[in-house]
Parts: C-alpha cells; sequence; structure tokens
C-alpha cells in the first residue's frame, strides 16, 4: 500500500456571518490520501466541498487543525514560504479555468513554473511536450479567446501539472462543460493522472467522474458521512 502523501487532521472551519454568529463548515475532518490515488469528494451543494478542497490545497487556512503535505506541516509556514511550497507542490484545475487571456496557450501552461523562476529553457519545452500530451500541441500559439471550453479547460490542466506537483486539485472541472467536451476532459485528465502517477483530487457533482476514481469521499453536513471504492471505472 502506497504511504499517505497528505494527512488532514481535526480540520474544522468557521466564518463569520455578522451580528457575533459563526457559520462552521468543516466540523472535524480526519482524512488520509496516498500517493498516486485518485480520490472524488462529493456531496450537496454547501457541505464544505470546495472550502476542504481549499483547505487542503493551502489556498485557506482552516480554523482548526492540521495539514500534512510531503511530510511538512504545511500551515506551520508563513504566507511566502507557503506560496512558494504550494506553487511548486500542489496543481490547481478550477471550473472556470483563470487562463490569462494576453498570453497563449504555451505562456499559460507554463506560468507557474516561471513563477517559480524556473529556467525558460527548460520551462517551456516542458509546457509544449504537456500541450502535446493533452492534444493541443497545435494550439501553442493561441490565445484563450481563440480556444473553445474544452480546449480551455484542458490547457488548465497541463498548466496544473508543469511544476511536476505531488498532488493535483481540481474543483468541479467540466462543471461548466457540455457532456462531450466533459466526458473527453475526463479520459484525458484520468489517462494523465494515472499515467504519471499523480495523486489526485476532485470536487464533483458528476456521478461518471466520481465513479472512475479510485475511492469516492461523501461529504455531509461539514462531515465525512462514508468512503467508498468506486466500482464504476468505465474510462480508467
Amino acid at each position: 500500500m502506497n504511504r499517505p502523501i497528505l494527512r488532514a487532521r481535526s480540520i474544522r472551519k468557521q466564518y463569520e456571518t455578522g451580528n457575533n454568529l459563526r457559520l462552521e463548515v468543516l466540523k472535524g475532518i480526519d482524512l488520509d490520501i496516498r500517493q498516486a490515488e485518485i480520490v472524488a469528494v462529493t456531496g450537496p451543494s454547501g457541505v464544505g466541498k470546495s472550502t476542504l478542497l481549499h483547505i487542503l490545497g493551502a489556498l485557506d487556512r482552516p480554523t482548526a487543525g492540521e495539514v500534512f503535505l510531503d511530510d511538512r506541516n504545511v500551515f506551520s509556514l508563513g504566507d511566502e514560504p507557503l506560496a512558494r511550497f504550494r506553487n511548486l507542490k500542489i496543481g490547481f484545475v478550477f471550473q472556470f479555468h483563470h487562463l490569462l487571456p494576453e498570453f497563449t496557450a504555451l505562456e499559460n501552461v507554463a506560468m507557474p513554473a516561471l513563477i517559480a523562476r524556473r529556467k525558460p529553457q527548460d520551462v517551456f519545452p516542458a509546457a509544449r511536450r504537456l500541450l502535446d500530451e493533452i492534444g493541443l500541441a497545435e494550439r501553442t500559439g493561441h490565445k484563450p479567446r481563440e480556444l473553445s471550453g474544452g480546449e480551455q479547460q484542458r490547457i488548465a490542466f497541463a498548466r496544473a501539472l508543469v511544476n511536476d506537483p505531488v498532488l493535483v486539485l481540481a474543483d468541479e472541472p467540466s462543471g461548466n462543460l457540455d457532456l462531450a467536451n466533459s466526458q473527453s476532459l475526463h479520459r484525458m485528465m484520468w489517462d494523465m493522472v494515472r499515467r504519471n502517477k499523480k495523486t489526485f483530487v476532485v470536487v464533483t457533482h458528476n456521478p461518471e467522474l466520481a465513479g472512475m476514481a479510485d475511492r469516492v469521499i461523501d461529504l455531509y453536513d461539514g462531515r465525512i458521512k462514508n468512503q467508498t471504492c468506486a466500482k464504476l471505472n468505465k474510462l480508467a
């Protein structure tokens, strides 16, 4: 059995709602995710799925609890070291691709590596290889407005991989796509994360996408309701 690459312990998250009231979104989450495991997080809207993903990815700090990624206590880091750690260790894909409109597909994929101050002569060939792997080698010079929604989301996924992260997180990555583009994106993502042995956590309402995972974690009322090994694995 692969070792846990990520460990979350007693994760709680509260938000101030005014009038001295607090909304507790996460109510004590304990979670281990193993190296090269693909995990889907499901549950009704408003149960804390995205909040959990943001904390696992160090985009938000918990009210209480700890997250260990690659044996590092993530929230023991100050803001600047945490930002560097996040950039190098974690890749993100969101429902809306958040590509930079003034840059080409190649430049968008390369951006996290350039921010990490890797050498351009190393970064751009790696970005080209990723674009080739996702079937968009002929779109390197195109800007986001010249690409379809499905192509933009593929580029966002390639961008998440450019720094060779130990963990890839996706929040409803196909939620803004039609059925055909969603299925194509799912196949591409699963093929790449399995081939590259990436640890992958995806928040989704899509039962087909969840069913492709190694494990499904169902959240309800800020807690883990149950965890199951996915039976549906049609596209793996």
